[in-house]
């Protein structure tokens, strides 16, 4: 194997690129049976199994006859139609992906020359970046202070003074999980018409507001989404993007129209006919954040930790030092809870962020806490 970063046939700006190097999965090292003891609380993923609809059309379609050796369906309408009704605009504006990170990569192939700059609002999901300056663009970053969250004013001040071509902003945000208005989402892509703006909604459902509508009066605006947090589709990988007609049929030249699995467009259509099971769960998710942030924001944790308002599914906790963190982290490790440390940016090396779960599981996650933080904890309701 050449290890050799001067490889002759890579592009120069690849080799110096930093990976995008996500939390090992651990827990597919485990078998079916341990797996269940996991509770898997790092990736973000939902901590439930999608409606039963899913697991029936699958079976359904790989026990039938002229499924495996042909290719999947390259223009499913059933498909689009459904996206478009769970959307709320035209199947026009709509056009989905082998997942939003396979969707990110179309936007750096179509938007993106050598040396082009990206500016991307921080810290955020690293993968993105990844993924933009593997097509030659110079990244900047505009980083959010954790403890005061995003300013319209000092934004557009950096955009005005970097003048990127394309702007990302995970909204709900990851990690940090504030919410821009929608409203200001509009300011901002009203006052930057000469840039080409990139809302990632992974978490939108958890938040309850979209940019979607605004496709349908602005040029410069992509809205990206995936199906694996709410839907619970994580590894079927699906994503979409919601964009104006015209940006569609941009895509539409270089976007592999056969890329998405026919096992995967079954799953997302069973999912999309059945909202109201994913929609419970997301009500399940918000009751269960809102009580974890009231009870972690009590007095009790005061001097040890802060815990941030979230529109997602999930929290970032601050503790009072980096070796506190590491302490409760491997305390909850030790117990089969994994949560995810962050090194996106100074401000969160002594955070965590944890997925939240129903509420059963998130009082197990409290009570596990308390006692990794005080040896003996009572959970209070």
């Amino acid at each position: 194997m050449n290890t050799n970063r001067n490889n002759k046939f890579t592009n120069d700006y690849i080799m110096n690129l930093r990976p995008y190097k996500p939390v090992p999965q651990e827990i597919w090292m485990l078998d079916a049976k341990e797996r269940k003891k996991i509770l898997k609380l790092d990736w973000n993923e939902a901590t439930i199994e999608p409606v039963s609809e899913v697991r029936e059309a699958i079976a359904e379609l790989v026990a039938s006859e002229n499924f495996f050796h042909l290719y999947p369906s390259t223009l499913n309408r059933e498909l689009l139609e459904l996206l478009s009704d769970y959307a709320g605009v035209p199947v026009g504006n709509i056009q989905y992906f082998a997942s939003s990170d396979s969707l990110h990569e179309y936007i750096g192939k179509l938007y993106i020359k050598q040396g082009d700059k990206v500016l991307i609002l921080w810290p955020s999901y690293d993968n993105f970046r990844s993924a933009i300056e593997g097509s030659g663009a110079q990244i900047v970053y505009s980083e959010v202070n954790i403890n005061r969250g995003f300013i319209i004013d000092e934004f557009q001040k950096t955009l005005e003074k970097e003048t990127p071509k394309l702007v990302y902003i995970c909204n709900p945000n990851n990690p940090v999980g504030y919410s821009i208005p929608i409203e200001q989402i509009e300011t901002l892509v009203y006052n930057n018409a000469e840039i080409l703006f990139v809302v990632d909604e992974a978490y939108a459902e958890f938040s309850g507001e979209s940019s979607n509508s605004l496709v349908l009066k602005y040029e410069n605006l992509l809205v990206t989404h995936t199906m694996s947090k709410a839907f619970a589709l994580a590894n079927v990988r699906f994503g979409y993007l919601v964009t104006s007609m015209d940006n569609i049929d941009a895509f539409s030249r270089i976007r592999n129209p056969k890329g998405i699995s026919t096992v995967t467009q079954t799953a997302v259509v069973a999912a999309l006919k059945h909202l109201e099971y994913m929609w419970n769960y997301v009500y399940e998710v918000r009751t269960a954040r809102d009580w974890f942030i009231r009870v972690l924001s009590s007095e009790e944790f005061l001097d040890c930790l802060r815990i941030f308002n979230s529109q997602a599914n999930f929290v970032l906790i601050k503790f009072k030092d980096i070796a506190t963190k590491s302490k409760v982290y491997y305390s909850l490790r030790n117990k089969g809870i994994y949560v995810r440390q962050l090194n996106q940016s100074v401000s969160v090396l002594d955070c965590l962020r944890i997925t939240i779960g129903t509420q059963e599981q998130m009082k197990l996650v409290y009570k596990e806490l308390q006692n990794a933080l005080f040896k003996e904890g009572k959970l209070n309701d």
